[in-house]
């Protein structure tokens, strides 16, 4: 016979609604209380329904995870920060992958948050950064928090985890610096995503501090993917000028150069020095390992969570932007160029 809240109830000598409030991990509970309910709870194995508790209340405990991202490490991480932050409060995730760039987006997410009942959302870029896709779920008074790119947020506002791509890009690109690197490429990743911008400024900014030319033949469009590292260094090791340093705009790009740079038989990182960003499981996976940024996106992700629960319940005041500032890793695939064989 399935066990109810009323069982735990009166197993527990309290109300149904102080069951509800433990349950739900409401605040202004006594501990004493909380751990009566806990332990009849485990006495008699209940389960509590989250969809039933939606059906039943006026609050939801569904978070939406939105995201348009190729990269299945990202996602994985992201996936993996929210789900832990809403175990510890009792909530449920829904994911919810999604084309950007659909001309319907802005309809899709807004049907979403009207048909599942959502507590909010956490967007992640491209989706946190569309002024449209703001717009919509403002316009409809969706409760959400974003993850962008940034030193400081954006002229929309809102509640946001930001990442500082830039400081990142400064402090890896310098580390090349000062391993004696001038000429040094840059395997651009989306455009769509304002990490590609901020990643790119940080190493122009990099440069122009240490009185280096930036070559604009050294800045390679494309996309945040294996394939497109494999192109974009093809296209630099085919100059009869070669870089002697790329920095990929993250982990997977630098994989797919240092994939390319192999099979064009150049040796890393004697001849050709890569670098990455994320510090994904790719870059402790090739062969040698990657030099990186650190970018903790599973903490990341549990506190965009966390944020967005305390928006949401109320439960804190004066709830602010959390930033996170990308440190570099040192690993195998940097060291000091060979200038004999790039003179």
């Amino acid at each position: 016979m399935k066990v109810t809240i009323n069982d735990v109830a009166k197993h527990a000598g309290v109300s149904i609604k102080t069951v509800s409030r433990v349950t739900n991990k409401e605040p202004s509970v006594r501990q004493t209380t909380i751990d009566k309910v806990n332990e009849a709870i485990a006495a008699l194995n209940y389960q509590p329904n989250v969809a039933a508790r939606n059906l039943a209340g006026t609050k939801s405990y569904v978070i939406a995870f939105v995201y348009d991202n190729p990269n299945a490490y990202y996602v994985i991480d992201m996936q993996n920060g929210i789900l832990s932050s809403c175990k510890q409060r009792g909530y449920e995730l829904l994911i919810h992958p999604c084309d950007a760039k659909s001309d319907s987006i802005c309809e899709e997410l807004v049907d979403l948050v009207r048909h599942a009942r959502l507590s909010g959302l956490v967007l992640t870029p491209p989706l946190s950064e569309d002024p449209n896709v703001l717009a919509a779920l403002d316009k409809i008074n969706a409760n959400y928090v974003r993850i962008i790119a940034g030193e400081a947020a954006d002229q929309h506002g809102g509640l946001s985890v930001l990442v500082n791509d830039k400081h990142g890009a400064i402090s890896i690109t310098q580390h090349l610096i000062d391993l004696g690197h001038k000429e040094i490429a840059f395997l651009a990743g989306d455009h769509q995503h304002e990490s590609t911008k901020e990643r790119l400024a940080g190493f122009r900014q990099a440069m122009l501090a240490n009185q280096l030319n930036v070559d604009e033949k050294y800045i390679i469009s494309g996309e945040y993917s294996f394939e497109s590292g494999v192109s974009g260094a093809k296209s630099l090791l085919s100059n009869s000028n070669k870089p002697t340093a790329i920095v990929a705009c993250n982990d997977e790009i630098a994989a797919g150069a240092l994939f390319a740079a192999r099979l064009e038989g150049v040796q890393i990182p004697a001849e050709l020095s890569i670098v990455g960003f994320e510090d994904s499981p790719f870059s402790r996976q090739t062969w040698p390992k990657l030099t990186t940024v650190h970018q903790p996106n599973q903490k990341i992700a549990q506190i965009a969570t966390e944020l967005l629960i305390a928006k949401q319940s109320k439960s804190e005041d004066n709830l602010t932007d959390q930033v996170f500032i990308p440190e570099p890793v040192i690993r195998d695939s940097s060291s000091a160029p060979d200038l004999v064989k790039h003179n």
